[in-house]
């Protein structure tokens, strides 16, 4: 009787508007991937791709099942132990990393490879809410700030030395986002930012040559249109022909015929956009818009300076994927192999992404007052 009453009171104060938001991507996400890879698998693994990616979507509801069992304040003292564990991880890729598309990685253990990397963005988020937990309002001086930006610093560069400086700036993205909640000097991010700035000539030279040419290709993909600029050039083609209805699932010729690259990864969104059209990608921007305010909303409701940390850093980690993955796939922003959260294919970014909302499910769920 008590568990069935304890359940009745979960089920009552779940967010279910954002459960279903994101239920949403992860179907549009699952329908999309079928589309970009049923041909580029015949036979029996056509549908691999789907099928791994439902599993591991099943796999994270039943994970945010649980994680609804505890309350995340039990987080805050593990913040050292996930940091130490989270340099190991970013080691162990250094050591016994495998390299896709010129980064080191990726973690073979049997038939399963996993991308530390994104796991890595949860660890720092609760790590650094850890550390600033007691710091909110108290973030005016440089002086201030340097023990939480020192904390950043071993983990950001294990990570660029991967090399996988897009996951780099999502650690940025991330820091900037939480100390910005904390209440930091604004006065102190301008002057970062400047300096940011000032110093890009000289951060130039330490940039790897393929860095390089993505920079240059952005500035003007047809500098190398059959090379480097070939992904975003497919990218525009298939995405202005989608015009404002779009060509209808599985009728996306750029997708269809294999023009358009990583068509199920980190180029997806071109897929939506030639296969759904404006209607159906507004749609989608519409939906993750939803997201971001609702994790907003949880962090100015949540209970403690804890919990609003961390929702600042999750919201803040997933408005950051949104506008660089969107961003990179309509030719404004340089491409950095950033996925779309819920709908790009990949295990790893997924479980990342689930395990982040069940967390704000946990924070709403102990919020302070009632939301609308």
């Amino acid at each position: 009787m008590f568990n069935k009453l304890k359940n009745y009171r979960l089920l009552r104060r779940m967010d279910f508007p954002l459960i279903i938001a994101v239920t949403a991507l992860v179907l549009i996400g699952i329908t999309i991937i079928g589309s970009a890879t049923h041909i580029n698998t015949p036979g029996q693994e056509r549908y691999w791709y789907v099928q791994r990616q439902t599993i591991f979507a099943l796999l994270g509801a039943a994970i945010v099942f649980v994680m609804m069992k505890f309350d995340y304040h039990i987080l805050a003292p593990l913040g050292n132990k996930l940091y130490v564990l989270n340099v190991i991880l970013l080691l162990a890729v250094d050591i016994a990393g495998h390299s896709a598309l010129g980064a080191q990685r990726w973690i073979q253990i049997g038939p399963i490879s996993f991308q530390p990397s994104e796991f890595s963005k949860i660890l720092i988020i609760i790590s650094l809410a850890g550390i600033l937990e007691n710091r909110v309002g108290k973030l005016n001086t440089f002086r201030e700030v340097l023990p939480v930006a020192l904390y950043l610093i071993v983990p950001f560069f294990l990570v660029v030395t991967q090399p996988d400086l897009g996951t780099a700036l999502v650690f940025l993205a991330i820091f900037v986002g939480m100390v910005f909640a904390a209440g930091i000097n604004l006065r102190l991010i301008g002057i970062v930012a400047g300096a940011g700035l000032l110093s890009l000539p000289v951060l130039w030279h330490f940039l790897k040559t393929y860095q390089k040419m993505r920079i240059m290709v952005f500035l003007n993909p047809n500098i190398d249109p059959l090379g480097a600029g070939y992904h975003i050039i497919q990218s525009k083609i298939a995405i202005g022909s989608g015009m404002f209805w779009g060509m209808g699932l599985f009728h996306g010729t750029q997708s269809q015929l294999n023009f358009l690259p990583e068509n199920h990864t980190d180029f997806i969104f071109a897929v939506i956009g030639e296969e759904l059209g404006f209607v159906g990608a507004a749609i989608v921007l519409l939906i993750f818009l939803f997201i971001m305010w609702r994790g907003i909303r949880i962090a100015r409701e949540a209970s403690d300076n804890f919990g609003m940390l961390l929702a600042a850093g999750i919201t803040s980690m997933l408005v950051f994927h949104v506008l660089v993955n969107v961003g990179m796939t309509i030719g404004i922003m340089p491409v950095t192999g950033i996925p779309l959260p819920f709908i790009s294919y990949g295990v790893s970014s997924l479980t990342t992404n689930i395990i982040a909302i069940g967390i704000l499910l946990n924070i709403y769920n102990n919020r302070k007052k009632l939301m609308f």
